[in-house]
């Protein structure tokens, strides 16, 4: 059994309505020192609230603690682990939130002169030389808006090159290890795909790879490391199939979590891939604001970025609205500057032996979970992992449990679920990625929680399958409340009432 359990939330707060009792203020007011007059008499009766049924009547101390105690049930990384995979999401230190606040940045205008601009536009400069130093890429854009935007780019640059030598090709390759967005992407660029399927170790089968790429292939689109978490280590010879037929090699970024400060996606081999600043480089985990997907391209890409292009002249800053080659504009301005500003401090704060280090410490702590855990879960590939580790179900399924049971079991030990069932490539995934801020005793909290777990499916598998427990909601009909969400609080009838 666990060592320790800690709760992060008071999971069973009562709603503000059931707190309420008739005459109850959350105010006290001195008696009224003038004449009382209705307001409808005075404001007109269509300017006057009339009085809310049913509207809860709570002392002050009541109200601050009812919405102190909600305030808590908001799960937050001040609070605990993000086991979440799939998305290399970073820690987001609260310095950058102030440096993105700074009245020059947060209040500049898009539309104000570039003679007022020269300090945003430094900036996002200096952030494009530093992803294209940290990719082994030739140019940035920051244009694109998160990571599917900067695939979409990406494939459309590819398919401009092509263009531009006669023939747009008319297929893209897409692994079932690849993200999802991928084949998305693909189709809306006007390209059909061709799947490609793992191998035993959870890699692209570079045999298989090889019969496929023919005259019709523009591009392989390959996420790595891949959604397993496993580094393709034939990325090089990928590579050299696809460049030997005129084909692109394009690569999803979303996972560079797993290579910065260790590996170059230029230096073994790709064309153009995608970042995502709201993920590598420090946005909040899951923050569901504003993303930034730079795209980045070697020199033969370059005359097809889209525009305007950032150029400096001397010690100016100005904008190309005009390259000739330019696919034009994917969106308004020039990006998310939020999103910059808090990549560029993320990035100036670590420096480059900082970043490789917080790489380091995403692979070693997504292999410790790997470690302690694999005699507990069936783990579905043999190659190392990176920066996240994907177990499956197997085991427990043989007892009747599923991936979202222990999910919503480890609810009751005080941590978020981990990603249920995906990649969809492993049946009954459990995607598991603690990120590189994690102290080795969260760590120990969260791996005997989830051994824990194996063992009351051993042992009483009812308790698994009847979590979570301790929240003020339990299971619920998943499906009917996605078709038939109730979204408004309706008060009892007073016959209830006297009911109850």
């Amino acid at each position: 059994m666990i060592r320790k359990v800690r709760q992060h939330i008071n999971q069973n707060e009562p709603l503000l309505f059931e707190n309420s009792s008739p005459g109850k203020r959350g105010y006290q007011l001195p008696p009224l020192d003038v004449p009382a007059v209705d307001a409808a008499s005075v404001l007109g009766a269509g300017n006057a609230r009339a009085d809310i049924e049913g509207f809860p009547e709570v002392s002050e101390v009541e109200a601050i603690r009812h919405f102190t105690r909600l305030s808590t049930q908001n799960y937050a990384i001040d609070l605990g682990l993000y086991p979440l995979g799939s998305c290399t999401m970073k820690y987001n230190p609260r310095v950058n939130e102030q440096v993105a606040r700074i009245d020059g940045l947060a209040w500049a205008h898009p539309y104000q002169p570039e003679s007022l601009s020269q300090g945003v536009m430094e900036v996002m400069g200096t952030l494009e030389r530093m992803l294209a130093e940290i990719t082994g890429m030739d140019h940035v854009t920051l244009q694109p808006a998160a990571g599917a935007h900067g695939e979409f780019t990406g494939i459309l640059l590819i398919r401009a090159l092509l263009e531009s030598r006669g023939n747009p090709r008319k297929k893209l390759l897409i692994p079932d290890s690849a993200h999802g967005t991928n084949p998305a992407t693909a189709t809306m660029a006007g390209y059909a795909v061709d799947n490609i399927k793992s191998n035993a170790r959870g890699m692209v089968d570079v045999e298989q790879l090889a019969r496929l790429v023919d005259e019709d292939v523009a591009a392989l689109m390959i996420t790595n490391p891949n959604t397993l978490g496993v580094f393709e280590e034939n990325i090089t010879k990928i590579a050299a199939i696809l460049h030997s037929k005129g084909a692109r090699v394009y690569m999803d970024g979303a996972n560079l979590n797993a290579l910065v400060g260790i590996a170059r996606p230029g230096d073994f081999g790709v064309d153009v891939m995608h970042l995502n600043l709201h993920k590598t480089f420090s946005t909040p985990h899951g923050g569901g604001g504003p993303g930034s997907g730079p795209v980045a391209v070697k020199e033969p890409l370059a005359p097809f970025l889209p525009k305007p292009r950032l150029r400096k002249s001397g010690e100016r800053w100005t904008w190309n609205y005009d390259p000739p080659h330019s696919i034009g504009r994917v969106r308004a301005f020039y990006g998310n500057i939020g999103m910059h500003i808090r990549a560029l401090a993320y990035c100036m704060a670590h420096g480059g032996d900082g970043l490789r280090n917080a790489t380091m410490d995403a692979v070693l702590n997504a292999n410790y979970i790997r470690k302690m855990i694999e005699p507990y879960y069936d783990l579905p590939h043999t190659a190392p992992t990176m920066h996240e580790c994907v177990f499956s179900d197997e085991r427990q399924a043989k007892r009747g449990v599923r991936t979202g049971d222990i999910a919503k079991r480890l609810i009751d030990y005080g941590f978020h679920p981990y990603t249920v069932s995906f990649p969809l490539i492993v049946h009954g995934a459990m995607m598991i990625e603690p990120t590189e801020t994690e102290s080795k005793a969260e760590l120990d909290l969260f791996i005997d929680a989830l051994i824990s777990i194996a063992k009351e499916v051993e042992e009483t598998p009812e308790l698994v399958l009847k979590a979570p427990h301790h929240t003020r909601t339990s299971r619920v009909d998943e499906v009917t409340a996605a078709r038939k969400p109730i979204v408004r609080w309706k008060p009892p009838s007073t016959a209830s009432k006297a009911a109850d």
